[in-house]
This record gives C-alpha cells, sequence and structure tokens, in this order.
C-alpha cells in the first residue's frame, strides 16, 4: 500500500477556470489484488462485507470502553476496512486498528480515525449529503460504473473505495471533485489490471 499526495482541481463555477486550479489534495490509499484474488469476486461478497463491518464494530467497541463511546465509523470492501471517526488518544486509534485486524476475512486495514473531539451532528447530516451528491454524481456518469463505487464522507472529506483500473480509478475521480463541496478525496482503491477488470463481477457498493 502507499500513501501519496497529488494536486486535485479545485471547484469552480467556470467550467474554463477548473483545470487551471489545484488547491485541494488527493490522499492515495491504494493497493493491487493478489494473483486468486478478483477470482472470487461474487455479489455474495456484499453479504462478507456487510458482516465485517458488524463484527469489526463490535470488537472495536469491546476492546476498551473509550471506544465503545467514541464516534467511529467501519466500512468494509472486498475485505478492506476503512475505520473513520475521532478518539481521545493515539493509544485507543491503536486498539481500533488491532481490534479490526483480528476479525476474519480482514484483509488490509486503512485507520483514518482523527485523535481529536467528536465532530457536531450539524457536520455528520453534512457528510451525509456530501456522500448521496457524490453518489448521485458517480452514477450518472455513464462512462464509469457508479454503483461499483463505495462513497464514505467523514468531516468533509470524501473517501472512495472499489476495485478497479487505475484509469477507471481516475475517471471516478475527476467525477467525484466536480462536486460542490469536495475539499479533499482519499482514494482507497484496489486495482487490478485490465484483463483481470474484465472477467471479475464486482459487487455493487451500498451507498
Amino acid at each position: 500500500m502507499t500513501s501519496t499526495h497529488l494536486p486535485l482541481a479545485a471547484f469552480s463555477h467556470r467550467r474554463s477556470l477548473a483545470s487551471a486550479l489545484a488547491l485541494a489534495l488527493i490522499t492515495v490509499l491504494t493497493g493491487c489484488a493478489a494473483p486468486g484474488e478478483t477470482e472470487a469476486r461474487t455479489t455474495g461478497r456484499n453479504l462478507d462485507d456487510r458482516g465485517i463491518r458488524r463484527v469489526v464494530t463490535r470488537e472495536i467497541r469491546r476492546a476498551d470502553p473509550a471506544l465503545k463511546k467514541a464516534h467511529l465509523d467501519v466500512t468494509s470492501y472486498n475485505g478492506i476496512v476503512l475505520l473513520l471517526g475521532q478518539v481521545d488518544t493515539e493509544k485507543l486509534k491503536a486498539q481500533a486498528t488491532k481490534a479490526a485486524l483480528g476479525v476474519r476475512r480482514v484483509r488490509k486495514v486503512h485507520n483514518e480515525i482523527q485523535v481529536s473531539g467528536p465532530i457536531s451532528r450539524v457536520s455528520r447530516s453534512n457528510d451525509a449529503w456530501l456522500s448521496s451528491k457524490v453518489k448521485t454524481r458517480l452514477i450518472a456518469n455513464k462512462n464509469i460504473r457508479g454503483s461499483r463505487v463505495k462513497v464514505v464522507t467523514e468531516n468533509g472529506v470524501v473517501y472512495l473505495m472499489g476495485l478497479m483500473t487505475r484509469d477507471h480509478a481516475d475517471k471516478v475521480v475527476a467525477t467525484a471533485q466536480q462536486v460542490f463541496g469536495v475539499q479533499k478525496i482519499v482514494k482507497v482503491f484496489e486495482y487490478i489490471e485490465g484483463n483481470e477488470a474484465a472477467a471479475v463481477e464486482e459487487p455493487t457498493a451500498d451507498a
């Protein structure tokens, strides 16, 4: 997995200026599917990921009383787990990672939990609204498979998950960045090669 920062064109009401601006950031948390991984992709993976989400959430809550009260969000896509939210200490953040990695069928954990106070309910509502707008824009774009992209937003940061080629991922990001209000995009994609992409059956991501 790699973590790099790349320039992202800032939003502009004038399309002619959009390509000239690069003020926001795209954070990349990516990986490549191991040989044979794509062959096992079926729609049943949706149920697996839902089960992983439930168990990881339970195990994190059990790890420490403070984690039980913390604002946390768990997302799983093809066994790749994304942790979001806020906790009081780095120790609690580390405990969350350890708990998630101990769950069966979890292949990797991206811990994006922030050590800070919990965000407000207004911020959470805005996050849900932004996720909905991004998802709608992705689905409306006929040049990409928007239904295959998992969109999660936390404190104004949009996280994109999915199993796809690098070219497809670039198109997804380009579409998402057109949505007003998107300040930063974090890519949590699992990359596959073109031939593998033609054979794989990806699950439809929840909104």
